[in-house]
């Protein structure tokens, strides 16, 4: 099991180009990806989203990527000939005008607007992709292992609500058959205590059978225990199965709520509680799961 919560760097280097890679990643109902490229790799968006989604099925996770070239090549200068000869004109008009000599010169000329303009080389994308590639998988690495280990903490907390719950449903199991019989010993009181003699057998005995009909939990009890169950096999499942054990408590939440609806016995209802509650925790844990 692997937690939706995990961080995890990546860096690679080669020829004067330096690349470094971090993801973070936090609960999401489905796979969200958020890319923060330096426009040289923008070309690589697709390419980063095919990895990750090939490796991870759930989480937000935030994508930023640096990137450094230091090459003699990386960088060209080129000068704007036309506008420097027309900042060259203009200067020798104004100082003919103003009856001045003119002392303009190459350093003065340069630094004027727009005279020099210093471009990005073209980028080797195959190289580029190459350093992405190396960083993205030790990025991954990091982060996978990061949500394994939060991912053994949820499980641990789990397979203790789990193991709770199994408890909570043997002692209702064993409560449940309690229940027509009890019924029918307080109804018995009640008549003695209204003064009712001679009260038919068969009709009481059909009051006592229609109210254990109507209290019956014994099919909710095996939908809950096969939930159970269920949730254990989920628990050791290798592949994410976040969404699957998520759908599960809602079953076992709307099972726990018809046992509760239906019971007449206190105990039961106050296992319901406890049941409840501890379905309520498994939820939250489960939220973070993938």
């Amino acid at each position: 099991m692997r937690s939706m919560t995990g961080w995890g760097r990546g860096a690679a280097r080669q020829d004067g180009r330096e690349l470094t890679v971090e993801l973070k990643s936090v609960n999401h109902r489905y796979l969200d990806l958020s890319f923060r490229l330096p426009r040289a790799l923008n070309f690589a968006e697709a390419f980063l989203r095919e990895r990750l989604s090939a490796e991870m099925s759930r989480g937000h996770v935030d994508v930023s990527v640096n990137y450094r070239n230091s090459r003699q090549d990386a960088r060209g200068v080129e000068a704007d000939i036309p506008l420097a000869l027309a900042y060259a004109g203009a200067a020798r008009e104004i100082a003919g005008a103003a009856g001045l000599e003119e002392d303009l010169n190459v350093g003065t000329l340069i630094a004027l607007p727009d005279v020099i303009r210093v471009s990005e080389a073209p980028e080797d994308e195959a190289a580029l992709l190459k350093l992405l590639s190396e960083a993205t998988g030790e990025a991954l690495s990091g982060l996978q292992a990061s949500r394994e280990r939060e991912g053994l903490a949820i499980r641990r907390d789990l397979l203790g609500y789990l193991d709770s719950l199994r408890g909570m449903l043997e002692r209702m199991k064993a409560l449940a058959p309690t229940q027509s019989e009890n019924y029918q010993s307080k109804l018995r009181e009640r008549l003695a205590r209204l003064g009712a003699e001679g009260v038919d057998p068969q009709r009481l005995a059909q009051e006592v059978a229609l109210f254990a009909d109507r209290v019956a939990i014994d099919e909710e009890l095996a939908r809950l225990g096969a939930h159970l169950d269920q949730m254990g096999v989920l628990l050791d499942a290798r592949e994410p199965s976040g969404r699957r054990m998520d759908f599960l408590v809602q079953e076992m939440n709307r099972e726990a709520n018809t046992i509760g609806s239906k019971t007449s016995e206190l105990a039961v209802t106050r296992l319901v509680l406890d049941a409840k509650n501890a379905i309520e925790k498994m939820r939250e844990q489960i939220q973070n799961a993938e």
